[in-house]
């Protein structure tokens, strides 16, 4: 009988801060590691809001993992890394955070068998899309569409909303700015602000 090849995947979690994506990643990476699958979740260098070693959920959940640079080089240690552990089942929290290089990583794991499991926000503080998520969706296998709760009138946020001394971050704010409940809130499509968007 011969042996049954493993199909590759690609999932992707994706959804506003305080939406619950790093939770939901940590958590098929475990069911995956309860089912005798050598798992491992990849995160950028660039967050360390909670821990510089592990993925850790807005809500406490924490993983161990691979840190690894955001530049365009330091991703295909995404791939190198995977192979070197045998990994069956490939985790990427912060996909935002990646160059849209993630995208061939992803599809070259995913063509040679493995289930990539990639979280991150679809869309910057802005309201406009980030290239990588983008062009990984477009790629997807399963999508999982995640939403928060605004923290001005309680109904589904599918914004992010990033303050600067508590007042709507204007539209020429730089894109990237890593932090947590400090500077961002999650907001629905009417209570998102961004002065000065064209």
């Amino acid at each position: 009988m011969k042996p049954r090849l493993s199909i590759g995947t690609i999932e992707v979690i994706v959804g506003p801060m305080f939406a619950g994506k790093t939770s939901e990643l940590i958590r098929r990476i475990v069911r995956e590691s309860y089912a005798k699958k050598k798992v491992g979740i990849f995160k950028p260098s660039i967050d360390v809001r909670y821990s510089v070693e592990n993925v850790v959920s807005h809500d406490g959940l924490s993983y161990p993992a691979f840190v690894v640079p955001t530049s365009k080089n330091g991703i295909w240690k995404i791939y190198e890394l995977a192979k070197e552990n045998g990994l069956d089942v490939v985790g990427i929290d912060e996909a935002h955070f990646f160059p849209t290089e993630l995208v061939s990583v992803c599809e070259k794991l995913a063509d040679e068998g493995v289930r990539v499991i990639v979280a991150g926000l679809n869309l910057d503080f802005r309201g406009e899309p980030f290239e990588t998520v983008k062009e990984l969706l477009a790629r997807a296998d399963d999508i999982t569409y995640l939403t928060a709760v605004c923290t001005v009138c309680g109904s589904p946020a599918t914004r992010t909303q990033r303050l600067i001394d508590g007042k709507p971050a204007p539209y020429d704010s730089p894109r990237i700015v890593v932090g947590g409940k400090e500077l961002y809130e999650a907001r629905c499509r009417k209570h998102h602000v961004v002065p000065g968007k064209p």
